[in-house]
């Protein structure tokens, strides 16, 4: 939801070019960026893309009306919370019922004046703002009230590496991703990066708990386990999700490297995890895992991978947030190309200010998801 109001985008679904027309003239004149859709299905594609901020859309229309669109956003995890507006030609009672069973927010006149329609908007989008405030405030109380946080300030070292990462959370929030390291003594490190997919209570509650959960997990197995590697550790922490009926609904991806400074080498394993990038100075390779999300299934299926690291080799552990995010021009992922691309070119550059440096170059900082990567550098 944008900060002012009057800079909010909104997509119109109406049929009738002539009110099509004068509905948008209004609203890019007042400084909100409308597009237009001929019909529901036209409406359903542009808001994957365009993402409004508000939907406005008529009722009769030719292929899918106004209630059948309606009904598909309702049904699409990522578009039913979007604030909907149906125009209606004579206010009909039974027809703003049928809306309000929807859950439509408003409804409008199509007869109505223009200041009307704008004074409607303005205020279901402040109402809108003033509701995500409040749950952005809620979110940030309870995880200072619990001292959680979701990624450390700061990641822990191991000698003879350099561990460095870089977080963003989506719109200041303490959403899914989440990043850890367990020291499990002098020697060795585990480090872990990981993505909340359920979204059965919100992301943006339940990832700290989740987070929170997971690293009990880990330091229990920890604790338990003499013959560590890191697919025991990473079996232990699904074993203890798959049987917790409260989580059992909520999956997570997750990378899990063990360090050992004194043989050097890292052991990897993955649950649903995007693959481990490993560079050895003339060539980057991508190392993918076999194993389940984690609480998917009670045998996640886990394996170690051993890596012998050599002075300046680099692991990249990241979520999909970073290669996801989309240049706006071309609508073009970053990918792991943009990662790649940025370390090949970096010769002598810190290789996490590369990324970094290429992926604000590439998206102009607009991203739709958390942003989070752990470099770790044999030295």
């Amino acid at each position: 939801m944008p900060e002012d109001l009057n800079e909010g985008k909104i997509l119109l679904v109406e049929d009738d070019h002539n009110i099509a027309r004068l509905f948008s003239y209004n609203l890019n004149k007042t400084g909100y960026d409308c597009k237009l859709a001929g019909n529901g299905q036209q409406g359903f594609e542009m808001c994957k893309e365009f993402k409004p901020d508000l939907i406005i859309s008529d009722i009769m229309m030719p292929e899918v009306d106004g209630f059948q669109f309606r009904k598909m956003l309702m049904e699409d995890e990522e578009l039913r919370s979007i604030p909907f507006i149906f125009l209606t030609a004579k206010g009909a009672e039974e027809d703003i019922l049928k809306g309000f069973e929807l859950g439509i927010q408003d409804y409008i006149l199509k007869t109505s004046s223009p200041k009307v329609i704008l004074a409607k908007v303005a205020a279901l989008l402040k109402t809108q703002a003033t509701e995500r405030q409040k749950a952005e405030a809620e979110v940030q109380k309870a995880a200072d009230s619990l001292s959680i946080k979701v990624v450390p300030d700061e990641p822990l070292q191991l000698e003879g590496f350099s561990i460095t990462h870089w977080h963003i959370p989506y719109q200041k929030i303490p959403g899914g991703d989440f990043i850890d390291y367990v020291k499990i003594d002098d020697d060795k490190l585990a480090i872990v990066i990981g993505d909340v997919m359920g979204k059965k209570w919100g992301a943006w509650y339940f990832a700290v708990a989740y987070a929170g959960y997971v690293r009990s997990s880990i330091r229990f197995a920890i604790k338990e386990d003499k013959e560590l590697t890191a697919s025991r550790i990473m079996s232990k922490v699904n074993e203890s999700i798959f049987n917790d009926e409260r989580i059992s609904d909520v999956f997570v991806t997750m990378s899990l490297v063990l360090i050992d400074k004194n043989k050097k080498t890292i052991s990897y394993s993955g649950a649903g995890d995007l693959p481990l990038l490993y560079y050895n100075q003339s060539e980057i390779k991508s190392i993918k895992s076999k194993g389940l999300l984690l609480g998917f299934s009670e045998d996640g299926h886990y394996e170690d991978v051993d890596i012998d690291l050599k002075t300046n080799d680099y692991i990249f552990l990241i979520t999909d947030g970073i290669i996801e995010s989309r240049n706006e021009e071309t609508k073009t992922p970053f990918g792991t190309e943009g990662i790649i691309r940025a370390v090949l070119n970096s010769d002598n550059e810190n290789k996490l200010e590369a990324i970094f440096k290429e992926f604000r170059i590439f998206t102009k900082g607009n991203y739709e998801d958390d942003i989070s990567l752990i470099v770790i550098k044999a030295e």
